[in-house]
């Protein structure tokens, strides 16, 4: 990959902080906002964009984000490529943010796609999972109904004694839809034996994230009848290796990983080492589904719902229909740039 242009780049780099729609809790955690950092260049009258929500529980803040970028300002704005980009920042929000805003930015001087110019198939829509907040059994069920056009859905589980109730409530109230849990780094092994038949009754297909970062050797010998997920446990291509014979599923997601090109390294990588692929999402507006949707379609689990727990979208948007995502190339990554 060379410089996209010998002209110097401009940079913009900006937090923006949009409200949700309601308070979305997980363990250990209650969101009220989204807040991301906006990646923009700007090569003469071409555009290219990416968003960057950063990794919590790494304290990989916007904040924090946004001095990474500025501390690269000027080699940035010389020109840089996305190859170059692995060496010069962490994985994280901020690399994401700039890898996605140099695809786009790629996309619109070679009037082609980012998915094309990935090497992928043309995109269709993609079943994705719908997620539903950590709450009191009847909440997460009456909520359930209300998501009558999800055919996936996700539940948000906690380190409590209610989860097998939750589970139970949820599938009484979408008798129909795929399940799966997750449970951010909650359970012990113990609450996940006691959880597990519930799980197994109600037809549960993933649990994600069981057990804490470094807690991994829990997983040994586990033999669970559900296929385990790896979300927090697995950042980038580094830690696969680690995970192989101990989890099926490993959570991919552009702001843990720093970008696109990570992630379809990373995704390449952990298919060759058996795994299946989940594509995830640290919430966010379209800008942050679109890249995430390119990896989609080498993924069976698709987990990109981030903008429907938002009050407002970027324009134009992803959209969601009969259960599916899908995300056109004006929103990102087209020959043309999409507006604010």
């Amino acid at each position: 990959m060379t410089k996209l242009s010998d002209a110097p780049l401009k940079l913009s780099a900006a937090i923006e902080k949009r409200p949700l729609t309601h308070a979305f809790h997980i363990t250990g955690y209650t969101f009220t906002e989204c807040a991301m950092l906006v990646v923009t260049l700007q090569d003469g009258e071409l555009t290219g964009r990416g968003e960057g929500l950063g990794v919590y529980y790494r304290h990989d803040t916007p904040n924090s984000m946004l001095h990474q970028i500025e501390a690269l300002r000027e080699h940035i704005e010389r020109g840089t490529t996305r190859e170059q980009l692995l060496e010069l920042l962490p994985s994280g929000g901020a690399r994401n943010a700039l890898d996605c805003a140099l695809w786009d930015l790629e996309a619109k001087r070679h009037g082609q796609p980012v998915w094309q110019l990935a090497g992928m198939s043309a995109p269709q829509s993609l079943l994705t999972t719908f997620t539903l907040s950590a709450d009191d059994p009847e909440v997460m069920a009456d909520y359930a109904r209300q998501l009558n056009d999800a055919r996936a859905l996700k539940l948000k589980l906690t380190n409590d004694h209610h989860n097998a109730e939750r589970v139970r409530a949820v599938r009484e109230a979408r008798p129909g839809a795929w399940l799966m849990v997750d449970a951010n780094q909650g359970f012990t092994r113990e609450s996940l034996t006691a959880a597990m038949p519930a799980f197994v009754e109600a037809g549960v297909a993933v649990v994600e994230q069981p057990f804490p970062i470094g807690c991994e050797a829990w997983l040994d010998g586990l033999n669970a009848p559900i296929p385990i997920a790896a979300d927090e446990s697995v950042q980038d291509h580094t830690d696969l290796e680690h995970l192989v014979g101990r989890v099926q599923v490993i959570n991919i997601k552009l702001d843990k990983c720093g970008g696109l090109t990570e992630a379809l390294t990373m995704a390449r990588q952990a298919r060759d080492l058996g795994f299946k692929l989940m594509v995830g999402n640290m919430g966010g507006t379209s800008w942050s589904m679109a890249p995430a949707f390119v990896l989609g379609s080498l993924c069976s689990v698709v987990d990109l719902d981030g903008p429907i727990y938002m009050l407002s979208d970027r324009t134009p948007s992803v959209s969601y229909q009969d259960g599916h995502v899908w995300c056109p190339d004006s929103v990102w990554g087209g020959p043309t740039t999409a507006v604010a």
